[in-house]
């Protein structure tokens, strides 16, 4: 219940206060629209926080970048029901780096809560103190690890730079590949050491299936459903036995953030 207008705080029915309103959307300009609203005990964890000596909020961070898990990357890798949050990169010297999450891993749980969504995961952990050790689970390879984490705290926002390392490369699908719209290279060992990468294979082109999927040359594969892919034998192996009748489930590691694309080989 909101009363008098938009601009006052939620109540419940029994009169007691369950949110107060930050922001306001209105197509008039007046307080007559759709409010959003802050619920009211992170308010009051917020003004706890506040009130004590240090007279500053303090919320706890891994040191990660996550995306949301949708329901066919999560039945195409063996995680079954859609839920948690897809690392997409792991921050250096990062209190997730030190507990051993890696770019690729699903976070399902922490400190015993199930992750339903990637939204989930910003909130637990922010609400928990720096310092704490908590633990964590995630999904990797088709199995759940449990992790211990220490958290730290976060900082100010720091600006990120675009990658602009995007490249127009006209090879053909070539190999094993082909048949999928992939062609692929080794990695150098400088490549491996640039971009922090214990294997993979690079794509050099990617075309029609590949191409719908999202790929392309620069992308860098270590994974093709719950097989690591270290270099070319173990991509040719995997790719080999694949089912392609169904959509082939591809970890992805582009500049710094990791993705899991589906690829069908034949429109589904």
């Amino acid at each position: 219940i909101n009363p008098g207008n938009s601009g006052g705080p939620l109540l419940n029915l029994r009169g007691e206060v369950v949110g107060i309103n930050s922001q306001i959307y209105s197509r008039s300009g007046g307080f007559m629209g759709i409010s959003f609203a802050i619920p009211i005990d992170e308010a009051m964890r917020v003004a706890d926080q506040l009130r004590s000596p240090s007279g500053r909020v303090s919320r706890g961070r891994l040191g990660v970048q996550i995306s949301e898990v949708s329901k066919e990357i999560a039945e195409s890798i063996g995680l079954g029901k859609a839920h948690g949050a897809l690392v997409g990169s792991v921050e250096a010297g990062s209190p997730a780096e030190k507990a051993g999450i890696e770019p690729g891993d699903i976070i399902t749980k922490f400190e015993g809560r199930t992750i339903e969504r990637m939204s989930d995961l910003p909130r637990v952990v922010g609400n928990t103190k720096p310092g704490s050790r908590s633990s964590i689970t995630v999904f990797r390879r088709g199995a759940s690890r449990d992790l211990s984490i220490t958290l730290g705290e976060v900082e100010a926002e720091r600006a990120t730079r675009p990658n602009t390392t995007e490249r127009d490369d006209k090879a053909k699908p070539a190999g094993p590949g082909q048949s999928i719209g992939l062609a692929v290279a080794e990695l150098t060992e400088a490549q491996k050491r640039d971009g922090k990468l214990k294997g993979g294979v690079r794509v050099e082109s990617a075309v029609e299936a590949a191409a719908r999927a999202g790929l392309r040359p620069g992308d860098v594969i270590t994974a093709i459903g719950d097989q690591e892919i270290n270099n070319l034998r173990d991509f040719e192996a995997v790719l080999a036995k694949v089912d392609r009748s169904k959509a082939i489930a591809v970890m992805v590691r582009r500049a710094e953030l990791t993705s899991i694309v589906l690829i069908r080989p034949a429109r589904q």
